[in-house]
């Protein structure tokens, strides 16, 4: 399916790695200009070079180092794909995880550094964005929040309970912001990134599992379409619901999880 985007503008926010990565490779592939971002510049610089060799021809991808807790710093950000290409047609917002942890050992300080975090951090680069995705007339939002929305996670008590101030967001914006702006949210369950792969590496050296394939095996256990999701499952899925050919649909949000989570709706 051709998702006719080519020379649109996006912004990926936490780009460098992960989801955020995939879905900017998604959209370079697809002919869009992306600004990437992250707060660490010399691995932010790879992560450009390694989606740009993997762009289309046409497409042109920087980057930009920013950290998304900070607002001087996202009114920058927002501003580059503006000068860098001339506006802004899509913006895809990401963001790491807070720590893990039960209920009892978080305090005052952790709930507010992951509300800013994952929330204000949202809230910021799309007031930042607002008039550039206004301005042509067929703007998007896609954000990158999480499963746990759906399933509370055991042990990630901040994830499970600020992430659902991010959806209630996002459907609030696809309501006001429409028809120039359609905003959606896509939930992912277990993907091979980074950070799976760190904690299966560990599982590795700690004995739990005999080699790298066993644990991701096992990560993958009961998930319906045999195993742990392939991060570009999620980035063509970003990629297409910031496309015109998703343009009935406003206000979702998408589970890409491989059919693991239990929840009816």
């Amino acid at each position: 399916m051709e998702l006719d985007m080519a020379g649109d503008a996006a912004l990926v926010t936490a780009s460098s790695s992960g989801l955020g990565r995939a879905s900017a490779r998604a959209l370079a592939r697809e002919g869009v200009n992306v600004v990437m971002n992250g707060r660490d510049a010399d691995r932010l610089e790879s992560a450009v070079e390694d989606v740009q060799k993997d762009a289309a021809s046409d497409a042109t991808v920087v980057g930009e180092a920013a950290d998304l807790t900070d607002p001087d710093d996202i009114e920058s950000l927002v501003e580059r794909p503006v000068e860098e290409f001339g506006g802004l047609d899509h913006l895809v917002t990401s963001a790491g995880g807070p720590p893990s942890g039960p209920f009892s050992e978080t305090t005052d300080e952790d709930w507010y550094e992951a509300f800013d975090l994952l929330v204000m951090s949202v809230v910021r680069t799309v007031r930042a964005a607002e008039e550039h995705l206004k301005a042509g007339g067929g703007g998007t939002i896609v954000t990158i929040a999480s499963g746990s929305v759906k399933e509370a996670i055991d042990g990630l008590v901040l994830s499970n309970s600020v992430r659902m101030g991010v959806i209630g967001l996002e459907k609030t914006l696809s309501k006001e912001f429409a028809p120039e702006v359609r905003a959606n949210a896509v939930l992912p369950g277990s993907h091979e990134t980074s950070r799976i792969e760190e904690l299966v590496e560990q599982g590795v050296e700690r004995g739990e599992y005999d080699s790298y394939e066993e644990g991701i095996e096992e990560w993958g256990e009961g998930i319906p379409t045999g195993g742990v999701g392939d991060p570009m499952h999620l980035g063509r899925t970003v990629a297409f619901l910031s496309s015109p050919q998703s343009g009935y649909v406003n206000g979702a949000a998408v589970p890409i999880d491989g059919g693991s989570s239990a929840s009816n709706l």
